[in-house]
């Protein structure tokens, strides 16, 4: 078994041409002149991720050794493969790679240095290294010429798989092994199997062998330090509301929390750039200039100006850029550890508070839950809200059981009894999806805001089923918002509206239950009785 630094100097060697830690101009010098993508009006750089546009979590897997096999959490999200198809992939992407261009760039990820992780990316693509170059955080030259690589990544998006001979489903993968510190990806240009490879690594590393939670979420600090995490899946508006003037950004989707810091796992953001205009999103807007990638675009018929609302390619259209393009960052990406938590839900049943506070035990149980709910679609016959569940706000993400994470937080919260913990409701009041109105943003400003600066500290009342605390007033909010079963016009119907999301959750639940506390599950939503 060749080791990490015989792998990378094997494919220097047999390459046609090895471009290293190019600055973000050769980069997208060379991805032109590949015909990998064209600039936009905006002059960033547009390129197509091929057949690709987005994870592909059917072809993830982890290789199953001595390591993995008693620790990870093996299923649909960790898929495992065996070392002998890991090795023999390997072999052949190598292969692959002979005789052509190599782009190879050092970064890391981590930015509290105490929780440093070095990696080199090698890539087949220009524009995948400058997402790499985004995303990652980057070393100085002293840095690389000292620190030796921990994780190597190699994506080759023109390898094809045999799957009768490799073991994986289809010709495109993406494999991780952490024996050999190795993440392979072929068969996909999708830049974002990059990213979210180096998730769930952290994911795994950190939480058994540093105690820190790995978290999937957005972070931001005020004036006077306090930091505050926003977790939510999509549509439930964590990156909206996580963009806050009046407070700097720390990151917008991925963090570790350590026993003093939260932290920044990246160097630059990812987002969705669907539907995107300058007045909803300023931020996202403005850092689309020189140097940002654009993935999966189309333009205006005859012009190089993108048509954003165009979803002909998928609606997963995005845009990676390092942080600092946006101007209200903290410096480094690094915060104390928080003092309130905000878990996010866009619920269109219409049942939970706008705002409300948990317990640690009722922490665990919404993060191990990771609600949300999506309105009625335009399938003929679905005409009811679609409950959607993500483990810890990230299932897809997970290589160690739920649990391990939730209970982590809990112990957090115990140690730090100091934090709030606040589930918000960015969905809709005064009825379902149809019948009610989506909560309007000023209201979910403002009692996010009334929470950060410590003014939610009124009369709190016991929600009946769900068990949270429902504050009796907010500045700024309409006081009759803040019960939502004082929202609806048939109280009766609240109430079986909300023992049917109570049953969602808690068959939602039922899969984790074995691996969880009696506290987690004590937690639960209480289902009245019937005859």
């Amino acid at each position: 078994m060749i080791t990490n630094e015989q792998l990378i100097s094997a494919i220097r060697s047999n390459a046609s041409q090895v471009f290293e830690n190019l600055t973000t101009d050769e980069l997208v010098q060379k991805a032109l002149e590949r015909n990998e993508g064209q600039l936009t009006d905006q002059n960033a750089l547009a390129a197509d991720t091929g057949e690709f546009t987005g994870r592909s979590p059917k072809d993830k897997f982890m290789v199953k050794d001595s390591v993995t096999e008693n620790t990870a959490w093996w299923g649909a999200v960790n898929q495992p493969v065996s070392e002998e198809h890991f090795d023999g992939l390997l072999n052949k992407v190598t292969n692959h790679l002979e005789s052509k261009e190599v782009f190879i760039r050092h970064a890391y990820a981590c930015a509290d240095p105490e929780y440093r992780l070095n990696i080199q990316v090698i890539t087949e693509s220009a524009y995948q290294n400058l997402f790499a170059k985004h995303l990652f955080l980057r070393p100085s030259a002293t840095e690389i010429a000292t620190q030796p690589t921990e994780w190597v990544i190699v994506a080759a998006p023109s390898f094809k798989a045999d799957p009768a001979v490799d073991g994986v489903r289809q010709s495109n993968f993406t494999i991780v092994s952490m024996k050999r510190k190795i993440i392979l990806i072929g068969g996909s240009g999708y830049t974002g199997e990059i990213k979210k490879g180096i998730f769930g690594v952290l994911n795994y590393i950190l939480p058994q062998e540093r105690g820190v939670l790995s978290m999937h979420c957005s972070a931001n600090i005020g004036k006077d330090g306090d930091t505050a995490i926003f977790f939510g899946l999509s549509g439930t508006g964590k990156t909206t509301l996580s963009a806050d003037p009046q407070r700097k950004l720390i990151g917008d989707d991925e963090h570790g929390w350590s026993e003093k810091t939260v932290f920044n796992f990246e160097g630059g953001c990812y987002a969705k750039c669907v539907n995107l205009t300058e007045e909803k999103e300023p931020q996202i807007w403005n850092a689309i200039k020189h140097g940002a990638l654009v993935e999966n675009v189309r333009f205006f018929e005859g012009t190089n100006q993108v048509d954003f609302d165009n979803i002909s390619v998928t609606e997963n259209t995005r845009v990676a850029y390092p942080i600092d393009y946006i101007d209200n960052i903290a410096v480094p990406s690094i915060g104390d550890a928080p003092k309130n938590i905000f878990f996010l839900t866009a619920d269109a049943f219409g049942v939970l508070p706008p705002i409300s506070k948990l317990t640690s035990a009722q922490a665990m149980y919404h993060f191990i839950s990771g609600y949300t709910a999506k309105v009625a679609g335009t399938e003929a016959g679905v005409t009811e809200p679609q409950a959607t569940f993500s483990a810890c706000f990230g299932q897809a993400f997970l290589p160690l059981h739920p649990a391990k994470y939730a209970e982590m937080l809990g112990k957090k919260l115990n140690e730090n009894p100091e934090v709030n913990v606040w589930l918000v409701n960015t969905g809709w009041t005064g009825g379902p999806y149809g019948v009610g109105n989506r909560m309007k943003l000023s209201y979910t400003r403002a009692m996010i805001t009334a929470a950060l600066e410590g003014k939610l500290n009124g009369e709190f009342i016991e929600h009946p089923v769900f068990g949270m605390l429902m504050p009796t007033s907010c500045e700024n909010v309409p006081a009759e918002l803040l019960n939502p079963r004082n929202t609806w016009s048939d109280a009766s119907a609240y109430d079986a509206q909300c023992q049917k999301l109570a049953e969602l959750f808690n068959n939602n639940f039922e899969k984790f239950a074995d691996g969880s506390s009696d506290e987690i599950k004590a937690a639960a939503p209480k289902l009245t009785a019937t005859n």
